[in-house]
């Protein structure tokens, strides 16, 4: 396996082992549908929210802005996984797109939380 991926996969377990600390629970990692792909997908029972979280790790931060890196395509695929994952479960939860940013090495690193990181766009029919 690349460097890159090992270093995704660890911070997918640093980002999955933050938000149980945070009191969510872990439905899936790496959940497919066709090419999309969802990090994360936690559940805040008591607020009855649905978190699909992406994963953004990098070994240094270099003036790095993870928010660069979820382009409009990255929020469409996000969100169109999330509505298939919902249909698929037939859930009754209300939605929140967070990102998570990992930055350094595996024995020193920087967890950066973004909750509502962003929102689908509203649709307008003429």
């Amino acid at each position: 396996m690349a460097s890159h991926n090992e270093l995704g996969k660890l911070g997918e377990s640093i980002a999955r082992d933050f938000l149980i600390s945070k009191g969510m629970i872990i439905r899936e990692q790496n959940w497919r549908m066709n090419h999309l792909e969802i990090d994360l997908v936690a559940e805040d029972t008591d607020k009855a929210l649905l978190h699909i979280v992406e994963v953004k790790t990098r070994s240094s931060d270099d003036h790095y802005d993870p928010m660069a890196a979820i382009n409009h395509r990255k929020r469409t695929n996000l969100i169109n996984a999330a509505n298939g994952y919902v249909r698929y479960y037939q859930l009754k939860f209300g939605i929140q797109y967070d990102v998570i940013t990992i930055i350094g090495s595996p024995e020193n690193y920087k967890i950066n939380y973004i909750p509502d990181a962003f929102r689908p766009s509203l649709r307008t029919y003429r």
